[in-house]
């Protein structure tokens, strides 16, 4: 057996292989709704063989969007809407997963086909937040800075959206942590400048997470995963946030009952200079993994099978996410599979196209 093509059990849900697509959004939801689109979208990359589809970035509120064109989970109605693309997924054998999400200080945004500007009220925007007065960058609202009891208020949001997920029938909840958004934004010294007990010194930038994450956990079913999106930096030149911190946080994540951590990094600055070399964050994922004893998932660039199965059977990672891969071919594990010789089933429909042993 290949491993990247083992199953991976995290609790009691069995992955049937560790290639995992990763949440890309599509910013084609209706008032959070899902369309035909996202149920073609995430059923391809079922059918296509990826162990676990994860459905986009979710607003556990309206306000929690990046943009008007984002999905969402503040209602029951989102429930009803998102059930049917949760059972086809798993109708796959695929895992349906799906990420919760609120964009704090980066929402209220155009969608990107329409430039991806901030919006004005005139155009249907509202008021970010985020935990200081402190702009994304310029030209960007500067955000509501949030008081204690919004908090509070907020972090049940979270929970009532897991509900809703585990009601819609997704069988892993991840929470969104990274890329700029709400929580990550609490991490980042460089986004969060409180005085209060939720800023200031490493414990009190990672407290508003923790019991985030904390609320989710107690509100999933114990047989259920957990996952957790984390910035493994923020490639800063200096006062951000960075790996050492990173792997703390996951030590302390795994703690209170996350099960396996996804590997990503940046957002947090608008002029970052990241790497553009295949698999640049997988010694992220390698790092946490060892050091934080805790399943981890790589990110990035990862684009070969060959890549692919040397990162999950060297223990650099147990899984990988593939983003724009996936996007450019929906039943890439089924060629993988092919090159590296191993055995994978495939969709019963399409078994007369099924690659033949050399």
């Amino acid at each position: 057996m290949v491993r990247l093509f083992e199953p991976l059990k995290l609790r009691a849900v069995e992955i049937p292989n560790r290639v995992f697509m990763s949440p890309m959004c599509m910013f084609l939801a209706q008032d959070g709704h899902p369309t035909a689109w996202h149920k073609v979208h995430c059923g391809a990359r079922a059918v296509g063989g990826v162990g676990l589809v994860m459905v986009e970035a979710t607003g556990i509120l309206p306000e929690g969007r990046i943009s008007p064109g984002c999905l969402g989970l503040w209602s029951d109605d989102h429930v009803a809407s998102l059930r049917p693309i949760a059972e086809f997924i798993r109708a796959q054998g695929c895992i349906p997963a799906i990420q919760l999400a609120h964009s704090g200080r980066r929402a209220s945004l155009q969608i990107p086909a329409k430039g991806g500007a901030p919006l004005t009220v005139d155009e249907g925007g509202w008021t970010v937040v985020g935990p200081s007065a402190l702009p994304f960058t310029s030209g960007y609202p500067i955000p509501h800075a949030l008081g204690e009891e919004e908090l509070d208020w907020l972090a049940d949001q979270y929970v009532a959206a897991t509900h809703r997920a585990i009601a819609a029938g997704f069988d892993i909840v991840e929470v969104h942590m990274a890329h700029g958004y709400l929580l990550h934004t609490f991490l980042s010294p460089i986004a969060n400048q409180r005085t209060d007990g939720y800023g200031g010194s490493w414990e009190g930038r990672v407290r508003f997470p923790l019991e985030v994450t904390q609320r989710v956990r107690m509100a999933l079913p114990d047989h259920l995963p957990l996952f957790v999106r984390v910035p493994a930096t923020d490639w800063a030149a200096e006062g951000g946030w960075d790996l050492p911190q990173t792997i703390r946080f996951c030590s302390a994540l795994r703690e209170i009952g996350v099960d396996f951590i996804d590997v990503s990094s940046g957002g947090i600055l608008d002029n970052e200079k990241l790497p553009t070399t295949p698999g640049f964050q997988v010694p992220f994922a390698a790092a946490i993994k060892a050091q934080s004893h805790i399943a981890t998932g790589a990110v990035g660039l990862i684009t070969d099978a060959h890549q692919a199965a040397e990162i999950v059977e060297s223990g650099q990672a147990d899984a990988v996410l593939l983003g724009r891969e996936l996007l450019r071919n929906p039943h890439w594990p089924l060629y993988a599979a092919a090159e590296l010789e191993a055995s994978v089933p495939w969709p019963h429909a399409y078994l007369r196209g099924k690659f033949r042993p050399k």
